[in-house]
């Protein structure tokens, strides 16, 4: 990872879109964090807005997320877009089934252990994923380091794999990661034709910034400021939809748009 927490990132230009094959990160880049995976909301505009990109690109568009594919086709109703769910363990493409590995029984016992750690400690929330089990402390800051203690601990125990995120340990299959999944859609029709460009805001985002780089494309971070392998900088996931209205606007040669 590239050490430029003293190196402030420049925003990007829109002409870094003309040739993009664009992957998007979903929680913290395209809809705002929540308290609970289940407070957030991909409103009618932001799905307008990703049909229009993914049209002025040429169907080169991606969404490489955390989440499993179910979840982001049946909760927030991507079913229209390529996906890569679960950190690049499972992929889907619009009208058709999803490629998914079964769930390894570690992680169900992971997922016992977590139920009943959390179970005298108010604020703390286990999350059943298809292939993964998070741990939520984003309302129990005060359990962090607890938190951090019983995920290694489980991970040692069961061979799986310990992802850190923003007030979360996820624990997983670590046989794929964001970057991987970006390499492995690189080698399919549309986005073959393009250039990788990937958005995201979280650590494990960093693994996709540095897949995009060794194609030769580019990483774009989101947030605040810190250690990256990114090349450029977006403040936050309202500057993620300015960013992507204007390109689209850009790219069709046509004035400014109506802000998302």
């Amino acid at each position: 990872m590239d050490d430029t927490e003293n190196r402030p990132l420049p925003t990007p230009p829109l002409s870094l879109m003309k040739d993009a094959s664009l992957f998007l990160d979903f929680d913290g880049t395209l809809v705002p964090l929540a308290d609970t995976p289940e407070d957030v909301v991909v409103d009618p505009k932001l799905h307008a807005l990703l049909q229009r990109t993914r049209e002025v690109l040429g169907g080169r568009l991606a969404i490489v997320s955390g989440r499993s594919v179910e979840v982001l086709r049946t909760l927030f109703h991507l079913k229209d877009f390529v996906l890569a769910g679960s950190h690049g363990l499972e992929f889907a493409r619009p009208g058709e089934p999803s490629h998914t590995p079964p769930r390894q029984p570690e992680v169900d016992e992971a997922e016992a252990a977590l139920h009943a750690f959390v179970a005298d400690k108010p604020g703390l929330l286990v999350e059943r994923k298809t292939l993964s089990v998070g741990l939520h402390f984003r309302q129990a800051p005060v359990w962090a380091e607890a938190c951090s203690e019983v995920a290694e601990a489980l991970a040692n125990r069961t061979g799986l794999f310990l992802q850190t995120g923003k007030m979360l340990f996820e624990l997983r299959p670590g046989s794929a990661d964001k970057g991987s999944a970006i390499r492995q859609l690189m080698f399919q029709s549309p986005l073959s034709a393009g250039v990788p460009l990937f958005m995201g805001d979280d650590v494990t985002d960093e693994d996709g910034f540095a897949a995009a780089a060794e194609l030769g494309g580019a990483g774009i971070l989101i947030g605040p400021a810190r250690r990256t392998a990114a090349q450029w900088r977006l403040e936050h996931t309202g500057s993620v939809r300015h960013y992507l209205s204007e390109s689209v606007a850009h790219l069709n040669g046509e004035g400014a748009l109506t802000p998302f």
